[in-house]
């Protein structure tokens, strides 16, 4: 295979200026489209009972609608001047979808870790739903729109930068690169964060199958049992099941049959030492488990596994569905949506989970399997200084640019389209200021829906509330 040279590629990265200007980035797009209607097509097949959660889960602020409404900024980026430099982008690289977990070598790392919306797509999608969820972030924390302005500009520059660095990488260094908790350490700017990475690092190590397994199951006659807890957690045969009898959910022969059959078609997506790793497992208990904001009402199940030795092992079993850019731009993606999710996860993450795989199940519905917890950590970024912010937006900016550098092979070319200069990231500041103000738009037109019952949206606590005696 013949392959450019650096000059070659460095000047395709500076073409790609020709029909997308870098000033153009401060355009958001087409917003003439009822966000209610687009919200209501991304709910459609989803769990009925838990569509209300998923709004009233988005109800709670601007930022929150944010995170669940990845429909609407895929839709109006479509619109938009891009660089034709694509290839597959996580497609929801949010702030809050950044965070550490462990390697299968058991090394703290830092990196994206949702990928539901993992698709070919521009590389600059990611970077612009990255900075416009810390402007809709910060003003939802009430932080001076100056700091708001240095807290995008820190993220941007950061991409830049280590686009640059990666650009200079050799193919391997750039696969092997790994952003580590010990890292992010020595490169953090003040005593603050080096606080709260350390203790970061000390809640992660704590956050393992063990850990979780008193909290969420009982021991029964010698079996695991996981404890219901609606409307986040049931079973979906039993009394606390949201999922409607039509669904054909009951615990039958026939169900556990067709799921038996889908577990074995997972195995198959695995590597040899994984299937006999995960052979020494035996399967006590299956659970439907809510989680996240976007992802409410999609079908997704913890399976409890016990070793010989009585140590658990919690499996995710995860829908995927269409992923909202694939709607909107046309790339070269599996037709299977959870072989789609793990291909992407393994080429974006500098290391994956040792259990990554996918699988059809019962009426057709297309999963994949990941780990439930394994030394995972998200931000707590409410609870954060301006300061602190603006760090971790930072180590956001550096992580999107290692994933974007080594799925894509093409960080010259990136590199050379961003320049040195400051064009990039100032238009990406107006962007991420202009698209919060539409969010916040969007937000009180969903409100609206919600209030005059157009659309239904209950908390998680008016739904539990529901099972209580």
């Amino acid at each position: 295979m013949e392959t450019q040279t650096l000059s070659e590629r460095q000047a395709a990265g500076r073409d790609a200026r020709q029909h997308a200007k870098r000033s153009l980035h401060a355009m958001i797009g087409n917003t003439e489209r009822d966000p209610v209607h687009l919200l209501k097509e991304n709910s459609a097949g989803r769990v009925d009972a838990l569509v209300p959660l998923r709004y009233g889960r988005m109800s709670v602020s601007p930022f929150t609608f944010y995170r669940g409404s990845a429909i609407l900024q895929a839709h109006d980026l479509s619109s938009t001047a891009n660089t034709g430099i694509t290839f597959p982008v996580c497609g929801d690289a949010h702030l809050m979808n950044f965070g550490g977990f462990a390697t299968p070598e058991r090394q703290l790392v830092f990196d994206l870790n949702d990928f539901d919306e993992v698709a070919h797509g521009p590389w600059e999608w990611d970077v612009k739903r990255l900075a416009a969820s810390f402007a809709v972030a910060g003003e939802h924390m009430g932080i001076h729109r100056g700091s708001i302005e240095d807290i995008v500009s820190t993220a941007i520059h950061e991409y830049r930068e280590r686009m640059h660095h990666y650009a200079e990488c050799s193919a391997l260094e750039l696969w092997h690169d790994i952003v580590t908790f010990e890292r992010m350490m020595d490169t953090a700017a003040t005593a603050e964060g080096r606080q709260m990475i350390s203790r970061a690092m000390e809640k992660a190590a704590g956050r393992t199958h063990e850990s979780v397994l008193g909290k969420m199951a009982a021991l029964h006659d010698g079996r695991w049992i996981i404890q219901d807890a609606p409307p986040a957690l049931f079973h979906p045969g039993g009394p606390n099941s949201l999922l409607g009898k039509d669904q054909k959910w009951s615990d039958t022969d026939e169900w556990k049959g067709k799921l038996a059959n889908a577990f074995d078609a997972y195995l198959q997506t695995l590597s040899s030492e994984r299937r006999q790793l995960i052979g020494q497992f035996e399967l006590h208990d299956i659970a439907f488990k809510v989680v996240g904001v976007g992802s409410v009402g999609t079908f997704c199940l913890v399976m409890l596994m016990v070793d010989s030795h009585g140590k658990p092992l919690f499996l995710q079993v995860k829908e995927a569905r269409q992923s909202v850019i694939a709607r909107f731009f046309k790339g070269n993606d599996p037709e299977h949506q959870g072989e789609r999710v793990v291909t992407g996860q393994r080429l974006l993450q500098a290391a994956s989970d040792s259990f990554l795989g996918w699988t059809t199940g019962p009426a057709g519905r297309q999963f994949y399997f990941r780990q439930l917890r394994d030394m995972k950590v998200s931000a707590e970024v409410e609870r954060m200084s301006g300061t602190i912010l603006q760090g971790y937006a930072r180590i956001c900016g550096w992580a999107l640019a290692r994933a974007h550098a080594k799925a894509s092979g093409k960080a010259v070319e990136i590199a050379a389209y961003l320049g040195s200069g400051d064009r990039f990231a100032d238009a990406l500041v107006q962007y991420a200021f202009a698209y919060a103000e539409q969010n916040q738009k969007d937000y009180d037109a969903f409100m609206r829906a919600c209030r005059t019952g157009k659309l239904e949206a209950r908390s998680d606590e008016d739904m539990a509330a529901d099972f209580r005696v």
